[in-house]
């Protein structure tokens, strides 16, 4: 397991994943810039002047500032995992060449739709389990660490299964054998635990999707 973390971790100074890193850093900081021009627009040429007059609309731009903060903490892990789906083969390919080479040479790409349909996949099961675990995280705020430790607990399964999937994807003939409950846990943990810290949650994606092929293959049975 060490060994996986410390060889992702150094992946993400290859120039290969770099660049796919920062593709995927300023796609997913572009489409929450472009919700959040679009929320000021509709908040100052529609909405507060509709319910408070026209005087209001100076408001606009700290309110739309402070929902799309406040969204971008709900909804970034869900969204940064949607754009690295556009992605998924060039990273886990940039891996496996570099750690896997027969393993890559037997691998089937995947394609940015198919990519895309995981990301969406993995953007929806992340909305609709926080959702659900809304109440339960407004009354865990009492507790001060229990919001914190039950969104780390949801998001750390969902992401593991994710990030796993999305390593397998390139492999529908070799036989992977898959995580076990264990090894899933730890693999949707340590992206988890970034995803929470402010700018590490920007790496937290493409270093997932690395461990997941170090994972996989660094045990695999061919």
């Amino acid at each position: 397991m060490m060994r996986a973390l410390a060889l992702s971790l150094r992946q993400l100074g290859d120039a290969r994943t770099l660049r796919l890193l920062l593709l995927t850093v300023a796609l997913t900081l572009l489409t929450f810039a472009g919700a959040g021009v679009v929320l000021w627009w509709a908040l100052d040429a529609w909405l507060l002047p509709r319910l408070f007059g026209p005087d209001t609309a100076a408001g606009a731009i700290p309110l739309a500032l402070a929902i799309t903060i406040a969204a971008g903490w709900f909804l970034f892990r869900a969204l940064a995992m949607l754009v690295i789906g556009l992605f998924t083969d060039g990273v886990i390919e940039s891996v496996e060449e570099d750690h896997f080479p027969d393993v890559a040479a037997r691998a089937v790409p995947v394609g940015m739709m198919a990519g895309l349909r995981l990301g969406v996949r993995s953007a929806l099961r992340a909305i609709g389990w926080n959702l659900l675990a809304l109440p339960a995280y407004i009354a865990l705020l009492v507790t001060g660490v229990g919001t914190f430790l039950l969104a780390l607990i949801i998001n750390a399964a969902l992401l593991g299964r994710d990030l796993e999937l999305m390593a397998a994807s390139r492999h529908p003939v070799l036989r992977v054998r898959p995580l076990s409950r264990g090894e899933r846990w730890w693999l949707g943990l340590f992206p988890a635990l970034l995803f929470l810290v402010p700018f590490l949650n920007l790496l937290a994606p493409v270093f997932g999707a690395a461990l997941a092929v170090h994972m996989l293959h660094g045990r695999r049975a061919t």
